[in-house]
């Protein structure tokens, strides 16, 4: 009996989870998708110049909302609800801090911040307006990523899944009146996107008022030492997030050397369909994390690692079948974001989705084994993966192959960094005997 319930508990809050994630991810494809039909390639480059800073506000939430829920459930599985609680409360504590380093950018240098990014000409002004609130609305995506994961380890899959998805669906549908009807422009955009969060949180409200829930605003002071470990366990969120970005910025500064604002408009169709893929496994790892979690609070090692298993073969399956459906169907796929039907960005993002989702596997797997380390408490092979995929390997990846292949080395820069971080990451895991051999480490 004990394996079916185990697997009945993965299958329940891990296709929850995805259905959640893939919903958040689909409201960046909206706009990519509405932006392209309303606003052509110019307005398909600014948005793509402008998502990084999402990747770091979107990061910044999950990090928290993953390190504190990771430590909440493993204090409610030991019935330390006191404990659990003042973990909540620091968790929301760092979310306002984290807002306002966001909020001042967004007031006072987001034209700066365009610039910087690669904006210019008849892309700036559009780039400007798209950051600018982007920035103002803040704080909704980071407290709505806090809530919904502490909601979920909570005993609320369901909740937090219904929300990613009413706000998402409800960001589709705003981006559609608001850039068409109403003739809003990105503005309406990203107006229909900061108002998505705000809508996903008012519709876990009913979580606070179930009998259930242990979600409780206690008094409690200010905790360093709490705040260090949230931030610690879920540093690698952030990474993950972090580098999406980062690998979007040094991207779209080696295609416009390459290719100008064409290629990188083509970069563009590729990364936010990459978003939606990188949603899926996200979805997977936050799915089984609170099992994971629950199950070391208690000591049955056993079934962590059972967990464990279970993401790391659905994970890598999705990722197998996205990569070869993506294979096979590139040329449709690429031209529902080319309105203008111009025939560069078109053969370009064709052969980078291709080259580009060679690494979905690896990227997959990795994703998993992070959150493994993350949800056991074991941040440091969490936070080493993490920073080798991101930075470490990604980086000098992406010049010397953008240097000897051109438009071809940039696209396999990805693949060929996240095999590499597979083979360390298997290692790593290897080198965890004690979970290898169900006891603690």
């Amino acid at each position: 009996m004990e394996q079916p319930s185990c697997l009945r508990k993965f299958a329940r809050y891990t296709s929850l989870s995805v259905l959640g994630t893939l919903g958040v991810s689909c409201y960046i494809l909206a706009d990519t998708f509405f932006i392209s039909r309303g606003l052509g390639a110019d307005g398909l480059t600014a948005l793509n110049l402008a998502i990084p800073v999402y990747n770091f506000i979107f990061g910044a939430g999950l990090m928290l909302g993953m390190g504190g829920a990771t430590k909440f459930s493993i204090c409610k599985s030991q019935g330390d609800e006191e404990k659990a609680n003042h973990i909540y409360l620091n968790t929301l504590y760092l979310g306002g801090l984290f807002s306002v380093l966001f909020l001042l950018p967004g007031l006072f240098r987001a034209e700066e911040l365009a610039v910087l990014l690669g904006a210019e000409g008849a892309v700036l002004p559009l780039t400007c307006t798209y950051l600018r609130w982007l920035l103002l609305f803040s704080p909704a995506f980071i407290f709505n990523n806090i809530l919904l994961c502490f909601v979920r380890n909570d005993g609320g899959p369901q909740l937090s899944m219904a929300a990613m998805i009413i706000g998402s669906l409800s960001n589709i549908l705003l981006d559609y009146l608001f850039i068409f009807p109403l003739g809003m422009g990105i503005f309406g955009a990203i107006f229909a996107t900061g108002l998505s969060p705000l809508i996903s949180m008012a519709a876990m409200a009913p979580h606070w008022r179930s009998k259930g829930h242990t979600l409780r605003f206690l008094p409690t002071k200010p905790d360093p030492q709490t705040a260090l470990q949230t931030m610690a366990l879920g540093f690698p969120s952030l990474v993950a997030q972090l580098s999406s970005g980062i690998v979007m910025i040094l991207f779209n500064f080696l295609i416009l050397r390459l290719e100008g604002n064409i290629g990188v408009a083509a970069y563009g169709v590729i990364a936010n369909i990459a978003l939606v893929a990188t949603g899926v496994y996200t979805g997977v790892a936050q799915g089984v994390q609170p099992l994971l979690s629950s199950f070391y609070g208690q000591g049955d090692y056993h079934q962590a690692r059972k967990v464990q298993r279970y993401g790391v073969v659905t994970a890598v399956l999705i990722a197998a079948a996205t990569e070869l459906l993506l294979f096979v169907f590139a040329s449709p796929v690429t031209a529902v974001f080319n309105s203008e039907g111009l025939a560069p960005m078109q053969t370009m993002a064709e052969g980078g989705l291709r080259l580009y989702f060679l690494s979905s596997v690896f990227a997959a797997y990795n994703t998993l084994l992070s959150n493994f380390f993350a949800s056991v408490e074991l941040p440091l092979p969490a936070q080493l993966l993490s920073i080798l995929r991101g930075f470490v390997l990604i980086i000098p990846m992406a010049f010397l192959l953008a240097a000897s292949l051109g438009m071809t080395g940039v696209w396999l820069a990805c693949p060929i960094t996240e095999f590499l971080a597979a083979l360390v990451g298997f290692l790593l895991y290897k080198r965890c005997r004690c979970f290898q051999a169900g006891r603690a480490c």
